[in-house]
């Protein structure tokens, strides 16, 4: 029994090709290369304009395949979020982009499971963190202002009202 190979990209969400990086990885192993590229269109639909990791895994018996996808980094979700086309080159003097603190919940919801943080509050705190990063505010606030306010607990009551529905 063939043992199974694992091919691992990163593909623009709902735009994978044929091409390059999937179909030089996947024709040597004489899978049908359309139908993954398929596959990994639809289930990374949700991410359109974001690089999405994607693995694919071949058994080269059956010719079999599945088709598991990672999540966007923290900074791409913040990017397609704030609405502009990328971070700041300058994020400690020019500020480009906003978003709103319940987006930075849902991405902090969406980033949990590869995130070390053990609650919503520090998962909450990475996001903010690449907010500095990238120069974007949140509620219309410098992020490193926002900071603060978080961690001194201003922003609790939302964090919390937000866990009980999740």
């Amino acid at each position: 029994m063939a043992e199974k190979k694992i091919v691992s990209v990163l593909v623009m969400g709902g735009e994978a090709s044929a091409g390059a990086p999937l179909g030089p990885q996947l024709g040597p192993l004489g899978v049908n290369v359309l139908g993954i590229v398929n596959e990994i269109n639809k289930v990374t639909s949700d991410f359109k304009g974001m690089r999405v990791p994607v693995k694919i895994e071949v058994d080269p018996e059956t010719k079999a395949f599945s088709v598991s996808v990672g999540t966007p980094t923290t900074s791409a979700l913040v990017v397609k979020e704030a609405g502009v086309p990328k971070g700041s080159g300058k994020p400690n003097t020019d500020l480009v982009g906003n978003v709103t603190f319940e987006k930075v919940l849902n991405i902090a919801k969406i980033k949990m499971g590869d995130s070390y943080a053990k609650s919503i509050k520090s998962a909450v705190k990475e996001v903010v963190g690449s907010c500095v990063s990238m120069g974007v505010k949140v509620e219309n606030t410098d992020p490193r202002q926002f900071m603060k306010e978080v961690e001194s607990g201003k922003w609790d009551k939302p964090i919390s009202t937000f866990e009980a529905k999740a």
